[in-house]
């Protein structure tokens, strides 16, 4: 098995790092803190290619593959988690459901202008009723001739006040079950959509998180994505991609914590030498450093199984779930290095750690991740 880069995964690497770290890093604790959208750099995402990285160019992306855009997001989060999301959700979420199973007019109308950063997108799938259990819809889409009426809400979506449409999943045969569920591609502007709130959050909250509401909207019929009844054949789909971009996230979340932490050991002086001289220190540095580096492996497995079109839906979840629960484990350690100033928001690791927090949640729970892991572990009998 080769661990080494190509040039140009190492190219989109560094220059996520050297946009992140210019740009990125002295913005991220003032966007937090306001719960600002940061529109101005996420263009600039867009503009380095960093919105639509694994997207042909053909369709406005970068046409690198699914390493880069594991490395990219790794990148991003280091310094600032609510810039990764929204480049997740606009990679994974949106743009890659689109390029796998939209037809070319599809593709041209809501790939190309997405992929290019020219605008965002979000996937909506969340219910008041359907959160772990994503089967149980209740928005509905009635079709009436060349169109379908759509009424329902969609709660959690990531990038939902901001985006120009919406990856939408609706009944459109309720006593079909999960196979009666279809995917529609939404402009933001169509009558009788609305966003009721955005939500105000422990963490990402620079990113926003918003409830979209339809009220009777009409949707072309040849806004469909895939078949009539495809719909959570597409969501599962495009969850497994995003759980390696939520991976990715979570890594970055605690590389940044762990780089903060190994500085200020370096720095901060307890009974005359530095902390990091002590056994204790230097144990919780060793537990992060080791867990950080498995993480990232699981990772960039699950991405390099993806790129080779490998089955990788178990790589994915496991990736997604120790990435997560490693990002958990080293911010609470971050914060415990760093002691009483840990705990005051004029150091960073706060913010790590409250954005570490819901990568243990979105895209399926930790719990969830468990079971499709034991499900595939029982050959689909669990």
């Amino acid at each position: 098995m080769r661990f080494d880069l190509t040039d140009e995964q190492r190219m989109v690497q560094t220059m996520a790092r050297e946009f992140a770290e210019s740009e990125l890093k002295p913005i991220a604790a003032d966007i937090d803190r306001e719960a600002r959208f940061p529109h101005e750099t996420v263009k600039r995402m867009g503009e380095l290619g960093l919105m639509g990285i694994a997207v042909p160019e053909e369709w406005g992306g970068s046409g690198a593959d699914a390493i880069s855009y594991a490395l990219a997001v790794i990148e991003v989060a280091r310094e600032c988690a609510s810039h990764a999301v929204v480049m997740s959700v606009n990679n994974s979420l949106y743009c890659d459901p689109v390029l796998k199973f939209g037809t070319r007019e599809q593709k041209a109308r809501f790939l190309t202008p997405y992929a290019s950063g020219h605008h965002i997108g979000c996937f909506a799938l969340t219910e008041p009723q359907a959160g772990s259990d994503a089967s149980n819809q209740h928005t509905v889409a009635v079709r009436d001739g060349d169109h379908y009426v759509v009424t329902g809400r969609k709660l959690f979506v990531s990038n939902g006040r901001e985006a120009s449409a919406a990856l939408v999943f609706c009944q459109t045969e309720r006593s079909q079950g999960h196979r009666g569920i279809s995917a529609l591609l939404i402009d933001k502007a169509t009558s009788g959509l609305s966003v009721s709130k955005t939500e105000d959050k422990l963490g990402i909250r620079a990113s926003d998180t918003a409830e979209l509401v339809f009220d009777e909207c009409r949707v072309p019929v040849a806004n469909r994505l895939g078949g009539e009844g495809m719909g959570f054949k597409i969501a599962l789909a495009a969850l497994d991609g995003g759980r390696v971009g939520i991976a990715a996230q979570a890594v970055g979340i605690a590389q940044g914590a762990y780089e903060r932490s190994v500085a200020y050991a370096r720095e901060r002086k307890s009974f005359g030498v530095p902390i990091g001289q002590h056994q204790m220190v230097q144990w919780m540095l060793a537990d992060m450093a080791t867990t950080i580096e498995g993480a990232r492996l699981l990772t960039l497995r699950a991405a390099a199984m993806k790129e080779a079109g490998q089955k990788y839906s178990a790589a994915a979840a496991m990736a997604k779930l120790f990435a997560a629960e490693t990002a958990m484990k080293v911010t609470t350690d971050a914060i415990q290095v760093h002691g009483g100033y840990g705990f005051i928001k004029e150091y960073e690791v706060e913010r790590y750690f409250r954005d570490a927090k819901i990568t243990q949640i979105y895209e399926g729970t930790s719990q969830i991740q468990k079971l499709v892991i034991a499900r595939e572990v029982l050959g689909g009998t669990a």
